[in-house]
C-alpha cells in the first residue's frame, strides 16, 4: 500500500471517530474502539512499511533499528507511567548534589534542604526586604544582625540593648524589636517579635521560636525541612 493510501485510511478512520464516536457497534466493539484500532494498525503498518523499504536488503540492520525504536518507546512509556516516583527520586538526588537549596513549596508551606554545614537556611522577606535566615529552634525569638536591621528600616542605634543572649561568638546583649511582616516561603506572619544584635555580634539572622511557635508544625525528612502554617 502506498503512503497516500495509508494517509487516506488514517484520515478516514479519524473522521469516522469524530463523527460516530462510540455510539454504534461493530461486532463486539464499539465504533470508537474499532476506529481507534484501525488508526493504530494503519500507523504500525506505515512504520513497518517504511522500515522495510528503507532497509531493503539489510534485514539485520532493519531488525536492530526496529528493536532500538521499541526500546526508546518502552523507555518513554515507563518514564511517563512512573513520572511521580521518578520526580521524588530526582528531588532526592538534587538534595544531595545541591545542598542548602530552597525548593518550591505548597501553599502555607516553606521548604529547604540541609546545607553543607548541617543547617537549614531560608530566604525570607522582612518588611519588604530579602534577608537570609538560619532555622534555629534554640533561639527564643527571631534574631537580626545589626546590619540587616538597618536594611529593613529599623534604627539600631536608638534601640535599648538589654536582653542577654548566647551566640557562637559568646555572650552579648540584644535589643527587642517588632517586625511588621516576615515571609518565609509561602508563610507570612505579622507583628513578629525579634531581637537585634550589636554590630559584628552575629554572623547570620536566626529564624527562632517567635516565628516557629506560631506554625502548625515543622518536620525533617532526611535532608529536607518543611514548615507548615
Amino acid at each position: 500500500m502506498k503512503l497516500a493510501g495509508i494517509v487516506f485510511l488514517i484520515a478516514a478512520a479519524i473522521a469516522g471517530l469524530m463523527l460516530f464516536g462510540d455510539k454504534r457497534l461493530i461486532g463486539d466493539l464499539e465504533t470508537g474502539e474499532a476506529l481507534q484500532s484501525l488508526v493504530y494498525g494503519a500507523m504500525a503498518f506505515s512504520i513497518l512499511g517504511t522500515v522495510v523499504l528503507h532497509y531493503r536488503g539489510r534485514l539485520s540492520t532493519a531488525i536492530l533499528s526496529l528493536f532500538a525504536w521499541i526500546g526508546i518507546f518502552g523507555a518513554v512509556m515507563v518514564g511517563y507511567t512512573y513520572r511521580t516516583e521518578l520526580t521524588v527520586v530526582a528531588n532526592r538526588v538534587m538534595d544531595e548534589v545541591i545542598p542548602g537549596r530552597e525548593i518550591r513549596s505548597d501553599a502555607g508551606e516553606a521548604a529547604a534542604v540541609r546545607s553543607g554545614n548541617g543547617h537549614f537556611t531560608f530566604d525570607g522577606i522582612t518588611n519588604g526586604v530579602k534577608l537570609r535566615y538560619m532555622f534555629d529552634t534554640g533561639a527564643s525569638t527571631v534574631v537580626l544582625r545589626h546590619e540587616d536591621a538597618k536594611r529593613i528600616g529599623l534604627v539600631p542605634e536608638k534601640l535599648e540593648y538589654s536582653v542577654p543572649v548566647s551566640t557562637a561568638n559568646g555572650k552579648t546583649v540584644t535589643a527587642p524589636a517588632t517586625l511588621d511582616a516576615l515571609t518565609i516561603g509561602n508563610i507570612t506572619q505579622r507583628r513578629v517579635r525579634a531581637l537585634v544584635g550589636k554590630p559584628g555580634a552575629l554572623s547570620e539572622n536566626l529564624l527562632g521560636m517567635s516565628f516557629l511557635s506560631r506554625l502548625k508544625g515543622y518536620s525533617v525528612d532526611g535532608n529536607r525541612l518543611v514548615l507548615r502554617e
